[in-house]
């Protein structure tokens, strides 16, 4: 951010880490997280999200490639689809799964992200 990038916190990655934070009964980490929220961009998830997420997600399939087991939810797809959304040409998600996530949209290990 201090570099003039835009930073968003997709609603997906928020559900991840809140629901964690609730189980484990970290209200500390629940703060964090709301006051993160408060600072960063807020990108939710629409309708047109979750429906480009199942498209990404049969996609997967068919080509014999999925991202996650069939009866899983696959927040991976979510992200992507909404990071699609923005129809912003150079967008990077920072994640742990470079993996799964850059079949699809550029994608780079959060630590490995050099801002400016």
């Amino acid at each position: 951010m201090t570099a003039g990038d835009r930073v968003l916190i997709p609603e997906i990655a928020d559900y991840e880490v809140r629901r964690e934070l609730l189980r484990a009964n970290k209200i500390k980490g629940i703060a964090r997280l709301d006051a993160l929220a408060r600072l960063i961009e807020y990108l939710p998830i629409t309708t047109l999200v979750m429906r480009q997420a199942a498209e990404l997600w049969a996609q997967a399939r068919r080509q014999g490639r999925p991202t996650a087991s069939d009866k899983t939810i696959d927040g991976d797809m979510i992200l992507v689809a909404q990071a699609m959304s923005l129809a912003i040409p150079d967008v990077v998600i920072a994640t742990t799964n470079v993996g799964h996530i850059s079949r699809f949209i550029a994608a780079e290990l959060w630590q490995d992200i050099n801002p400016g």
